[in-house]
């Protein structure tokens, strides 16, 4: 085969492949990890299951692409954070419920056990709340104002910024999600005595 032709294929196939993985990321934020099927995510792509399997050959295969891509559209190096570029991130959150959807709905199930996701969750939170500890020491030294350090208050940055993604799920018209974010991070600056 020319190598032409391999590289169209293997285009071809790569574009297959973020196609499948969109249409997984529909089926889960519509039915949950449990609930979404391969065939049904093969029938939204107009694939048999045996043409899905050609892909991805597993249920977890497909899940795990999905937690990667979804990693991938957030991904900003550690070096780079600041808390204007989270609230920027919340910002743009805000444009793409359906992934937000899908990343909420892995998230709750994922704290049952055995679910094939609960290894990559606990591993993504101690990095994020890692992360967050070096944003806000960055930004505020060893103290914050209210006089928790960064250690302290990661987990409640990382906390409000899930929980409001869970409230603007359920009720859009009346969470303002980023709005609450910079509200969130104003109480950051402030002095607690």
């Amino acid at each position: 085969m020319p190598y032409g032709d391999v590289m169209k294929a293997r285009v071809r196939g790569e574009e297959r492949r973020a196609e499948i993985v969109g249409a997984a990321l529909e089926v889960i934020a519509e039915r949950g990890y449990r609930g979404a099927s391969l065939t049904a995510v093969a029938e939204r792509v107009g694939l048999t299951q045996q043409g899905l399997l050609h892909h991805f050959p597993t249920k977890e295969a497909l899940l795990v692409a999905v937690l990667q891509d979804r990693d991938r559209w957030d991904a900003v190096p550690d070096s780079q954070w600041r808390t204007d570029l989270l609230a920027s991130l919340v910002e743009y959150n805000a444009m793409r419920p359906a992934i937000i959807q899908t990343f909420s709905a892995l998230l709750g199930e994922s704290v049952t056990e055995g679910h094939p996701a609960r290894g990559y969750f606990t591993e993504r939170y101690a990095r994020v709340r890692a992360s967050m500890t070096a944003v806000l020491r960055s930004e505020y030294g060893d103290l914050l104002p209210s006089g928790l350090t960064p250690e302290r208050t990661a987990p409640l940055l990382v906390a409000v910024m899930d929980g409001l993604q869970y409230q603007w799920l359920l009720d859009p018209d009346s969470v303002d999600m980023p709005g609450a974010f910079r509200d969130f991070l104003r109480l950051l600056g402030e002095r607690v005595d």
